[in-house]
């Protein structure tokens, strides 16, 4: 397991955790931050900057690079963090092979400008084979791996043997890892709890209580069924962390970017004041639109992806808009 080279491309707070988790078990690590001033920061002090400052990393053990191409290079595994909004700016940006590459998403977003889920993308424009990738699911924040308590993650990917080695890579004290075949239920599922996540917040800032959001979340799982099982219909259990879990802890953790936006959304701050508030993205606001483009040829019944880009998207006040989505919720 530890002569194969891995490469995490990202600076923000899930790529940081990715490291951190990573450096636990290797003994070395290639990671590519785009800005050079927190590249030599790290190598300097073992620590990001800007994001899960509190993180402290082997500099022994880490190679940071600014250079995207010799990351990708000197890596047999690449672990991709950057938000989905960025991914094709990103990549359009280099010349980037990952021609005999396996890849593992951490990407919880669907790449906009497409309207593809992360594995479809990279299946598509870069010919990387689906059995070649896997996904990282929680429920597990950033924060919490920062701080060290227990979290569990899910490897999705057709390769179980794949999914075991990545999982292995990850597992430690405070990590649990499983695995899992369904690699497009996964992701998508992961991509559709930050939806419903700024669903609970503009509730929580408009002032529903907890009452109304276990509501709220018992019917965003039975939508996140419909959807998965509209688009990839094989047999899962979306009762399982994976997929409840995830979004569980996203639409009520205080660490839920997501959550927190949507609750600005709700308090009366514009979308763009929110975002501008926010300093990191809500992937879940490019994911709104994403989905209801990609339902126009489903066809599934999604009334809460549906109230939640009227308010952002078409500006409706939330309080009308979500008045209107809690009276059909049972």
């Amino acid at each position: 397991m530890n002569n194969l080279r891995v490469g995490v491309l990202g600076s923000g707070s899930w790529a940081s955790a990715i490291v951190k988790m990573l450096l636990e078990n290797l003994d070395n690590v290639n990671w590519w931050v785009r800005d050079e001033k927190s590249a030599k920061h790290i190598l300097q002090y073992g620590h990001n900057p800007k994001y899960l400052t509190s993180a402290q990393y082997d500099r022994k053990k880490l190679n940071v690079l600014t250079d995207i191409d010799k990351v990708i290079f000197q890596s047999d595994i690449i672990v991709i963090a950057i938000p989905s909004a960025f991914v094709l700016q990103a990549f359009q940006q280099y010349p980037i092979d990952l021609t005999g590459k396996k890849l593992v998403t951490a990407i919880k977003g669907i790449i906009p400008e497409q309207n593809r889920i992360p594995v479809r993308f990279f299946h598509k424009e870069y010919g990387v084979k689906y059995e070649d990738m896997c996904m990282i699911s929680g429920p597990c924040h950033a924060e919490e791996v920062a701080l060290e308590r227990l979290s569990y993650l899910t490897l999705a990917g057709q390769d179980q043997k794949f999914n075991k080695v990545f999982a292995d890579m990850l597992e430690c004290r405070y990590i649990k890892t499983t695995i899992s075949d369904d690699l497009f239920g996964t992701e998508l599922s992961a991509i559709l709890k930050n939806i419903y996540s700024i669903a609970s917040g503009i509730y929580a800032g408009i002032g529903y209580g907890d009452n109304f959001q276990a509501v709220l979340i018992s019917n965003a799982i039975q939508e996140v069924e419909r959807i998965i099982d509209a688009i990839n219909p094989i047999h899962r259990d979306v009762l399982t962390s994976a997929y409840l879990g995830d979004l569980l802890v996203t639409a009520y953790s205080q660490f839920s970017r997501n959550r927190n936006f949507g609750f600005m959304v709700g308090k009366g701050y514009s979308v763009k004041t929110a975002q501008l508030e926010m300093h990191m993205v809500a992937e879940g606001y490019y994911a709104t639109k994403s989905m209801m483009e990609i339902n126009k040829k489903f066809q599934v019944d999604i009334p809460i992806i549906e109230a939640v880009y009227h308010v952002l998207y078409e500006k409706i006040s939330p309080i009308i808009e979500m008045k209107i989505l809690a009276d059909k919720l049972s």
